[in-house]
């Protein structure tokens, strides 16, 4: 099971760091999609790491703000995202599949395994 945790309310500018956590399993060699939805508009994916090398990739929208990372024991991942936006207020989540990132890597029905969502507020 995964858990998406580290969400709050931050003022525009400011900074947050999510954290995807695996119970029952490390992730040796997963691909960790990070997705956000906010009312009323789809599920957007903004990042995946490759967990065994570190590959990562970015949205367009995010990238340059956020950063992905593995902690060296292998049992979460981190979104490190500074420079908040209002438009980055979302209920993100955090999803795993096995192997490297899907090409493309922010299609959702590749991922296997969610975790709950953590809220991220973006205002002032």
């Amino acid at each position: 099971q995964l858990q998406a945790s580290g969400g709050g309310l931050v003022q525009p500018g400011g900074s947050l760091r999510l954290a995807c956590a695996a119970s029952g399993y490390t992730l040796d060699d997963y691909a960790i999609g990070w997705f956000r939805q906010a009312p009323g508009k789809g599920r957007e994916g903004i990042s995946c790491i490759r967990t065994r090398d570190g590959k990562v990739y970015y949205a367009e929208s995010v990238k340059g703000r956020f950063t992905a990372s593995v902690d060296g024991a292998k049992t979460a991942v981190y979104l490190q995202m500074n420079t908040l936006k209002p438009e980055d207020a979302a209920l993100y989540t955090c999803a795993a599949r096995q192997g490297g990132c899907p090409a493309p890597f922010y299609t959702d029905l590749y991922y296997a395994d969610w975790g709950q969502g953590t809220q991220v507020t973006v205002s002032s």
